[in-house]
C-alpha cells in the first residue's frame, strides 16, 4: 500500500513538473502535449514540420495503411504485451505469451511489446486523437511502471543479460532493446503528455548510465561491438528535457569511432557492416547536432546519407542484402530473397527528415518519396502484417509476419511508420508553406487561420489540387516540390489560370502571392517511363514510372496460403523456389517497357517467354515478381531485326 502511494505521489510530482513547464494544459491532459525542455536546441531548423494532429490523411492508400495498423495495435491485449515484463519483475501473469521475438525464451523480448508498440500508439494518438487507443497505451505505461524495480531497471528479461554483455559473453542485443523501451516511453511523454512515461524513462536511463559507468574505455569499446540501436538518441532527448549533463556524457560514449571516423574523413568504409546497426547511430548523430550544435555530427550524417543513397541503394531506395552493406556500386550480385531490410528504409527516412530541416533540398524529398512509395507502402498486407525483407531476386513473393507469433524488428518499425505517414507532407517557415509530398491530406494551420486541403489520387492521378480556406487574406510563399522525374513538364494553375513560369525538375517552385479564401492551386506532374540500371551491370534494369518502381508479375503458382505469413525468427526464403531473372528486349532508341493502361498503372514488356505485365511494386500482393530484368537488344530475339 505504501509502495503504491509512493508511486502515485511521484507521478503527481512528474505531472506537476510537466504542467509547470507548459508541457500540458491544466485540466486537459490531452491538449497538445509537449515536453518543454530545460536545454534549448542550438540549431534552428530552416523549415519545421507541423504537429502530427495538424495534418489529416484523406482517403487513399496511406490512410488505409494507417487504419490497418490501428486495428492491429488494438487487437493485441495488454496482458499479453506485459507478460514477460511481469515474469522478469517477479510478478504473477497467467496471460498467453506472445511468440517469435516476444517469446519468453527469446533474448530480444520486450523490444516490440514495451517499445515499438508504445511509440506506434503515441504516434497514432497524436495523429488521430483516438481515445480508446490512448487509454490502452496509458494502461500499458502504468503496467510497465509496476514492473520497474526500485533501482530503475525495466526489462522483459533479467538484468543478468547486461552482465553477460559486460563480460563479453554471448547475448543478443540488450542495449538495442533498451533503446526501444526508452523511445516508447519518451514518445508517450512527448506526444501524449504521459508524465509517468517520462519518469519511467528517466529512471531506466539512470540505471543504464550507472551500469555504463562501471566500464573503462577499453571495455566499452568492446561492448559497442554489439548492436545498440540508437540508444544515444534517447539519452540526448533526456539531456534536452532535464538539462542533466550525465545524459549528455552517456550519449557521447555511444559515438563509435570505428564507424564515425571514416565518415568524418569522407570515406566509405561500410562494406561488410550490418546495415541497420549503423543507420540509427547516424540518426542519433543528427539529433546530437540539433541539440548540441557540433558541426562534425552533421557532416558525418550528411556524408553517410549521400554515400548510402547514391552508392548502396536499389532503385526502390532500400538498402542491404542479408542485412549487410556491400561494396559501393556493387549491387548486381546482391539481388536475393533477403535484400532490402525494411528497418533500414524506416531509419533512412528518419535521417532524411533531419537533413531536410537543416537544408530544405528537393533531392532529399525526391528520395523520401521514392522510399515511401516503393520501400514502405506495399510492405504491409491487407491485414496489417509487415514484411522483413523486400526480395530483389526474381520469382520470390512477399512474406509477412503473423499477428501474435513473429514480432520482427521490422514489425515494430513498420507499425511506427504506418502511424506517422503524414509527418513530412508539409513543412513551414516564417515565410510560408512547403508541400513536399503529394498525398491526399488536409492541413489545419490554426496560428494563421488557414486550412489547406490537398485533393489527389496520386500516383494514379498525375498531379494534385490545393484548396485554401483562410479567415483573412495573407501574403506568403507556397513552395511546391517539382520532382526530378517530371523532366521540365510540370505545369501550374492558380484559380484556373496558367502560371507562366519555369518549373524546373528537382527544385522547389516558389509561388509568392496574397492568398485568399477559396484560392485553388493545381499542379500537373506528368509521369514517364525511365529505366534504373544497376551501376555495375547496366543490362540489369528496373523500370520506373515517375517515382514508382515497376515489378514484373510472375504468377502465383506454387504458393500455398500458409506460405504467405511466417513466424520464423527471420523469414527464410532459401526453401522457396525463385525463378530465373526475366529477359526483356528493346529496339534502338526505345524503352523496353511501354504503357498498357496508364490510368490504372499497367505496363507491358516483350519478354523472352512472352509478354510481361508490369505494375507498381507496392501493388504486388501474394504473387511472384521481379523488380530487375535482364535487358537484351531486339536482334537477339529476332536476328532479322
Amino acid at each position: 500500500m505504501r509502495s503504491a502511494r509512493r508511486e502515485f505521489m511521484k507521478d503527481c510530482a512528474a505531472t506537476a513538473a510537466l504542467l509547470g513547464s507548459g508541457a500540458l494544459a491544466a485540466g486537459d491532459a490531452a491538449a497538445k502535449p509537449a515536453v518543454r525542455p530545460a536545454v534549448r536546441e542550438k540549431i534552428v531548423l530552416r523549415e519545421r514540420p507541423f504537429e502530427l494532429g495538424q495534418v489529416t490523411l484523406l482517403d487513399g492508400p496511406f490512410l488505409q495503411a494507417r487504419e490497418r495498423t490501428r486495428r492491429y495495435l488494438m487487437s493485441i491485449p495488454n496482458e499479453r504485451l506485459l507478460h514477460s515484463f511481469r515474469l522478469a519483475a517477479g510478478l504473477p501473469s497467467d496471460a498467453e505469451p506472445l511468440g517469435g521475438w516476444e517469446s519468453p525464451h527469446c533474448e530480444i523480448r520486450g523490444h516490440f511489446s514495451g517499445g515499438h508498440y508504445l511509440s506506434a500508439c503515441a504516434l497514432l494518438c497524436a495523429s488521430t486523437g483516438d481515445a480508446a487507443l490512448r487509454r490502452k497505451a496509458d494502461a500499458l505505461v502504468a503496467g510497465l511502471a509496476r514492473c520497474q524495480r526500485e533501482d530503475g531497471y525495466l526489462g522483459a528479461y533479467p538484468d543478468e543479460f547486461y552482465d553477460r554483455l559486460g563480460r563479453g559473453e554471448r547475448v543478443w542485443v540488450p542495449l538495442y532493446t533498451a533503446h526501444k523501451l526508452l523511445a516508447g516511453q519518451l514518445d508517450m511523454a512527448r506526444l501524449c503528455g504521459n508524465a509517468r512515461a517520462l519518469r519511467v524513462a528517466t529512471r531506466f536511463a539512470d540505471w543504464i548510465g550507472a551500469w555504463m559507468d562501471g566500464f573503462d574505455d577499453a571495455q566499452w569499446k568492446r561492448i559497442l561491438g554489439v548492436e545498440f540501436g540508437g540508444i544515444h538518441e534517447s539519452l540526448w532527448e533526456l539531456y534536452r528535457i532535464h538539462g542533466d549533463d550525465r545524459y549528455r556524457r552517456w550519449a557521447r560514449r555511444f559515438e563509435q569511432v570505428s564507424l564515425l571516423q571514416p565518415l568524418a574523413e569522407r570515406r566509405d568504409a561500410l562494406d561488410g557492416l550490418h546495415a541497420n546497426t549503423q543507420i540509427p547511430k547516424l540518426v542519433a548523430a543528427a539529433r546530437a547536432y540539433g541539440i548540441d550544435g557540433d558541426p562534425r555530427q552533421r557532416q558525418m550524417a550528411e556524408f553517410f546519407w549521400q554515400t548510402v543513397t547514391a552508392h548502396h541503394a536499389y532503385a526502390t531506395g532500400g538498402v542491404s542484402d542479408y542485412e549487410h552493406f556491400g561494396k559501393p556500386d556493387h549491387l548486381a550480385g546482391r539481388l536475393s530473397g533477403h535484400s532490402h531490410e525494411c528497418c533500414c528504409s524506416h531509419n533512412l527516412l528518419k535521417l532524411t527528415r533531419h537533413l531536410y530541416g537543416w537544408e530544405p533540398r528537393a533531392a532529399l524529398m525526391d528520395y523520401y518519396e521514392r522510399v515511401l512509395f516503393n520501400a514502405r507502402l506495399g510492405t504491409q498486407d491487407e491485414t496489417g502484417m509487415m514484411m522483413y525483407f523486400v526480395p530483389m531476386a526474381a520469382g520470390y513473393w512477399k512474406l509477412f509476419n503473423t499477428p501474435f507469433d513473429s514480432f520482427w524488428c521490422c514489425t515494430g518499425t513498420g507499425a511506427e511508420e504506418f502511424s506517422r505517414l503524414q509527418d513530412t507532407v508539409y513543412f513551414h517557415d516564417d515565410a510560408g508553406l512547403t508541400v513536399n509530398l503529394y498525398l491526399a491530406s488536409r492541413l489545419d494551420w490554426e496560428a494563421l487561420g488557414m486550412r489547406v486541403t490537398q485533393a489527389t489520387r496520386f500516383p494514379e492521378e498525375q498531379g494534385t489540387t490545393l484548396r485554401f480556406e483562410l479567415r483573412r487574406p495573407r501574403k506568403m510563399d507556397l513552395r511546391l516540390r517539382i520532382p526530378y522525374w517530371t523532366n521540365g513538364k510540370a505545369a501550374l494553375k492558380v484559380n484556373g489560370e496558367p502560371v507562366e513560369a519555369k518549373l524546373e525538375a528537382g527544385t522547389y517552385f516558389r509561388l509568392r502571392r496574397r492568398f485568399a479564401d477559396g484560392d485553388v492551386v493545381e499542379l500537373a506532374l506528368p509521369m514517364a517511363l525511365h529505366p534504373a540500371p544497376l551501376p555495375d551491370e547496366p543490362s540489369l534494369q528496373a523500370m520506373m514510372y515517375g517515382p514508382l518502381v515497376l515489378a514484373a508479375r510472375m504468377g502465383s503458382d506454387g504458393i500455398a496460403p500458409e506460405q504467405l505469413h511466417v513466424s520464423d525468427q527471420r523469414p527464410s526464403l532459401n526453401r522457396i523456389a525463385g525463378r530465373q531473372l526475366p529477359s526483356v528486349f528493346f529496339a534502338p532508341d526505345q524503352l523496353w517497357a511501354k504503357p498498357q493502361d496508364e490510368a490504372v498503372l499497367r505496363f507491358a514488356a516483350d519478354g523472352m517467354d512472352g509478354p510481361l505485365e508490369l505494375v507498381p511494386l507496392y501493388r504486388i500482393g501474394h504473387e511472384r515478381y521481379a523488380v530487375y530484368c535482364r535487358v537484351r537488344p531486339e536482334w537477339e530475339k529476332n536476328p532479322q531485326f
